[in-house]
């Protein structure tokens, strides 16, 4: 039974929608059916954890409640046990030797959101964050890519910061609008940013100068995990390495914007998403 058969129906279906508006899609869909059916469990397993930290539904007790369950369930399944909520990950746990670790680490980050709405954190719980939400997702998804720890871990070290880090600057204004604000606290001390009322925040012209220096932050992950795939190792790297370009163009893409009110979501369109694939040699 592949992954996505473990899923229902419905709830493949809705897995299956929500990718296709992913930059992530394309990359998916161009994988061979088994590891593309891993990464959708993986990303199934995101997606679903994710909107129990997003969606504001129950109190934060009983949202750290729930990805509690999702803790338990998660050991059960190590265990032997066959837990109805987590019986879709099952193959892909089984097969590609993912580590609970990581796992558990995505469902830390999440509980980070439960906790209270992050606003200008320091530069260490930023980093911390960002490795829990997207490193670790990288560390699941470098075992399903066929790489060796030591690349592997390191490339979703470095990619894993990069996409976060470039998310955090495209979505600034859905983030502020369920308060919360992602840039470091440093950065906007340092522009004479010193009171942390959001709406404040974002409005005035000074962010564009500490969204910068995030972008700069964000451009130095991305050449570290470029020099990475550059050395060609072991497995299937052209995932990560489309990956990387599609979020370094909507990166320069934003920079080129700017990041003064009033913003626009950066995002590519189809046809240049197809350029960046040929480019990176995904097609024939």
């Amino acid at each position: 039974m592949t992954n996505a058969e473990n899923l229902s129906g419905a709830a493949a279906a809705a897995v299956q929608k929500k990718a296709v508006g992913s930059s992530f899609y394309l990359a998916m869909r161009l994988m061979p059916r088994e590891e593309r059916d891993a990464m959708f469990a993986i990303y199934a397993f995101c997606r679903k954890v994710d909107n129990i930290a997003d969606n504001g539904i129950g109190t934060r007790p009983e949202r750290h409640d729930r990805l509690e369950k999702w803790r338990a369930d998660l050991a059960g399944l190590y265990a032997g046990a066959n837990p109805p909520q987590v019986r879709f990950l099952a193959t892909a746990v089984a097969q590609y030797g993912l580590r609970l670790d990581d796992f558990l680490a995505v469902l830390d980050g999440m509980d980070m959101d439960v906790a209270e709405d992050i606003v200008a954190p320091d530069l260490a719980a930023l980093d911390l964050y960002c490795d829990r939400v997207a490193s670790a997702v990288g560390r699941l998804s470098i075992k399903v890519f066929g790489m060796e720890e030591g690349p592997g871990f390191d490339l979703a070290h470095h990619l894993g910061r990069a996409l976060q880090l470039t998310n955090i600057l495209r979505d600034i204004d859905e983030d502020a609008a369920i308060g919360r604000l992602y840039l470091p606290r440093e950065y906007l001390q340092q522009a004479g940013i010193t009171a942390l009322d959001l709406k404040a925040i974002i409005a005035t012209p000074c962010i564009d100068g500490v969204c910068r220096r995030v972008a700069l932050l964000a451009h130095q992950h991305y050449a570290q995990a470029q020099h990475i795939l550059s050395a060609r190792p072991k497995g299937r790297i052209k995932t990560p390495r489309l990956m990387g370009a599609v979020y370094s163009e909507i990166l320069k893409a934003s920079e080129t914007q700017g990041f003064a009110a009033p913003r626009r979501r950066v995002s590519l369109p189809k046809r240049r998403l197809l350029s960046l694939a040929l480019r990176q040699g995904l097609f024939p």
